[in-house]
Order: structure tokens, then C-alpha cells, then sequence
């Protein structure tokens, strides 16, 4: 009997990856959570004031001025989700596929989801003529659509979307009245920081943009809940923090203070931190490069990552040989690629895809090892790649699509 939830897709990790496969703690932040940790209360509600003036700072380096009166923290992104979806009411339309945790958190609050798809050269953001054609038909039908949520830098997809397409989408959606929210969690690992140009929608838009850094990611460890939001720059800006803090209130969703004076060190960006974040990206893009020529050259398709520690891969063209093996859609394909790589590997019906599409999403932390020396080990090493331990990982990773591809040859009719 398969498990399933209460979708018919099987049983649902929303939150960020098993426990193991991150990279190891930054010693001096553990020596700052450290420092904090006999301050057993939590923040105020929407955050303290150093955790917001670091906030500040951060997206003031990033071209984006902000006053106090415009950020709050909460214990994770998905809580700012949460409060911003409650706070602006209607329906929330997403790109189809998004982050797993999206759609949930609005179907709690009883909203109705709407997937838009997204351009071929890109996830992450809807294609503007496609959204237009979606808000129009959810109205028709009655429906209110009100929120976008979407992410330049893009987890599943682990791509960056152009400047020219994030301009027609914003665009579009503003045209239409909907307030955008940027998820951009993971805007500061490009793989080719001086390569790719990532544009913020509220770079084009600040008074019209809300944007949703998810600090547990790039900045801190898994395990250590914050996320800071920014809003419009004008007074109805201020009206929707307010909205979201009452929303955060009656939550309880207070970043606690340990947690608190480590993301507040880590928004600083100190040397150390910033060496760090460098080596990780330099690290996961190596690994994402290499799984990316593995599933590719067995005959699978998925896009090159751009961003993030994720590759997203369609195995339709390796239908035949999944179908011998019992795999007719996204749920068998999880399960089968799971158990065969020893890895989580999440269909694409996770995060929004068509179940019947053999869509599934890989991570580059559990190609790094299994304990924290292996993993430290790879973020030292002048030659990744060539460490035992991760090349047993990506020989295994290719050898399983090797073998579908062989499968699917054998397959293959007679022309």
C-alpha cells in the first residue's frame, strides 16, 4: 500500500534537508550562539534591534536602502509566509514548480493555489503571459487572486532567472494588482557570482516588492530557524508589517535570542562568514556541475544550475526503462531513485509538478559525504571532485542513470 498525504503524493518534507548533510557549524558562530545562549528568552515579536539594523545593512549593500520601520524576523521564511498570505488575504498564485513549502502554507490558511508555468529558460518566476492568462481565468471563475510569490534564485529548479523576464513578470502582476513576494533565499550563492546577474524585483519596484531571505540556508546552519522579510518602501509597506507582526504575535513566532545574535553576526558579513559562504558555493557548484553531466549524458534532461545546492531532472526521455521497473509517475520515481541512491531524492509532485511527470529534485549535500570530517574535508580541499568519498557518491549517482539509458537502448522498438 503506498503512503500518501492527504493529496494522493506520499509523505511531505517541507522543511529543509534530513539531518547530516549540511556542512559543518563556522566555529565562530558557534562561539556566538555560544555567547547568547544563557539569554533564554526569545526576541520581540518581528525582532530585536540588532537583529534588524543587520538586516538593514544587508540589503543596504545590496542596493536596496531600509529603515527599521520596514523589516521583521521570524523563526524561519515559512513563518513570514504564513503572516504575509494571512495579511494580504485572496488567492496566491506560484510558479510551477516551486519550493515544497509554499503552496501549504496557504492552503492552512485556506487559500486556493494556483500554479502558473514557467518560461523555458528558467524556473523559479511565471512566465508573464502565462500569468496574466491564469489571474484572468482564476477571476472569471471567481476567484481573487492577490499574492505572487516567486524566487529569482530558484529552489527547485537551481536557476537564475533573466532580468528581462523578471521585468515583463513584475510588470505584468503589478498590472494586474497582485503584491509580489520575493523569496530570495538563496541570492548569494550563484555558482558564477561574476557570470550570472540576478535582479531583484524590488530593485525594479521597492515600494511595490516584499522580499523573504531565509537565513537557515546560506547563512546559518539548517537547524537555526531565522528569516528576515523587507517591505515596500512607503506607507502601505508600513501597514503590512504591521499586519504581519499582529499575524506573528498570535503565532508566537519569535526568533529565539541565541539564534537571534547568530544571524544578526552572520547578516554583518565578516570575513569569516563571507570566506565560508564563497568556499560552500565554490563546493556545491563543482558537485552540482558534475551531477548535472551525469543525468544529462544518460539521456535525462534538466536545466544547468545556476544557484542554490539543487538540481532538478526530468526522466521522461528515460520513460521506457523507469516503466520496467515498476515507475509510472513522480511518487515511484522518488521511491525507486531513493532507495537505489541511498539519498533523498523528492519527486516534482512536491513542488508542484504533474504527478505523471518523472520530475525529481537531487542535492548536492548528500554527495558530500556522511560525517562532518568527510564534509569538512571537501570545503578544504583544493580538488573536491577527487576526494574517495564523493566519487563513490557521483559513480553511484551516474552509474544508476547509466543504467537507465542502457535500459531504455534495449527498449527502444525496432525502426
Amino acid at each position: 500500500m503506498r503512503r500518501t498525504d492527504p493529496e494522493g503524493h506520499g509523505p511531505v518534507r517541507y522543511g529543509p534537508p534530513l539531518p547530516g548533510q549540511g556542512l559543518p557549524v563556522l566555529p565562530e558562530l558557534r562561539s556566538v550562539l555560544a555567547a547568547a545562549a544563557d539569554r533564554a528568552d526569545a526576541e520581540p515579536s518581528g525582532g530585536g534591534p540588532a537583529l534588524l539594523d543587520a538586516a538593514c545593512a544587508y540589503w543596504s549593500r545590496r542596493g536596496l536602502p531600509t529603515a527599521h520601520d520596514r523589516v521583521a524576523a521570524a523563526p524561519g521564511a515559512p513563518a513570514l509566509l504564513l503572516a504575509l498570505t494571512g495579511a494580504l488575504g485572496g488567492n496566491v498564485l506560484v510558479p510551477r514548480p516551486c519550493a515544497a513549502w509554499w503552496a501549504p502554507q496557504a492552503r492552512l490558511l485556506g487559500r486556493s493555489v494556483f500554479h502558473v508555468a514557467t518560461p523555458a529558460e528558467c524556473g523559479g518566476i511565471p512566465d508573464p503571459y502565462a500569468l496574466l492568462e491564469t489571474v484572468r481565468r482564476v477571476r472569471a471563475e471567481g476567484g481573487e487572486p492577490r499574492l505572487l510569490v516567486l524566487s529569482v534564485a530558484d529552489d527547485p529548479t537551481a536557476t537564475v532567472a533573466p532580468p528581462e523576464v523578471v521585468h515583463e513578470t513584475v510588470e505584468a502582476a503589478m498590472d494586474e494588482g497582485l503584491h509580489v513576494v520575493s523569496d530570495e533565499t538563496w541570492r548569494d550563492t550563484l555558482h558564477r557570482p561574476h557570470g550570472t546577474v540576478l535582479l531583484s524585483p524590488a530593485e525594479m519596484l521597492p515600494g511595490e516588492v516584499t522580499v523573504v531571505t531565509d537565513l537557515a540556508g546560506a547563512f546559518l546552519p539548517q537547524g537555526w530557524p531565522a528569516a528576515v522579510a523587507r517591505f515596500p518602501d512607503n506607507d502601505s509597506g508600513v501597514r503590512l508589517r504591521a499586519q504581519v507582526l499582529d499575524v506573528l504575535t498570535v503565532l508566537g513566532a519569535r526568533v529565539a535570542e541565541p539564534v537571534a545574535a547568530a544571524a544578526a553576526y552572520a547578516l554583518g558579513e565578516p570575513a569569516g562568514i563571507t570566506e565560508r559562504l564563497t568556499a560552500a558555493v565554490r563546493l556545491h557548484a563543482h558537485v552540482a556541475a558534475a551531477a548535472h553531466r551525469a543525468v544529462v549524458g544518460a539521456g535525462a534532461l534538466a536545466r544547468p544550475p545556476q544557484a542554490g545546492r539543487h538540481l532538478y531532472v526530468d526522466l521522461g526521455p528515460l520513460r521506457s526503462a523507469l516503466g520496467a521497473h515498476g515507475v509510472g509517475d513522480a511518487q515511484d520515481l522518488e521511491d525507486f531513485l531513493t532507495a537505489r541512491l541511498g539519498m533523498p531524492a523528492p519527486g516534482g509532485h512536491r513542488f508542484g509538478d504533474d504527478l505523471a511527470a518523472l520530475r525529481v529534485r537531487l542535492g548536492t549535500g548528500p554527495l558530500l559525504g556522511a560525517t562532518d570530517e568527510e564534509r569538512a574535508e571537501c570545503l578544504t580541499s583544493p580538488s573536491p571532485l577527487e576526494l574517495p568519498h564523493v566519487q563513490r557518491a557521483l559513480t553511484l549517482l551516474g552509474s544508476a542513470f547509466d543504467d537507465l539509458r542502457d535500459d531504455a537502448q534495449r527498449w527502444e522498438p525496432p525502426r
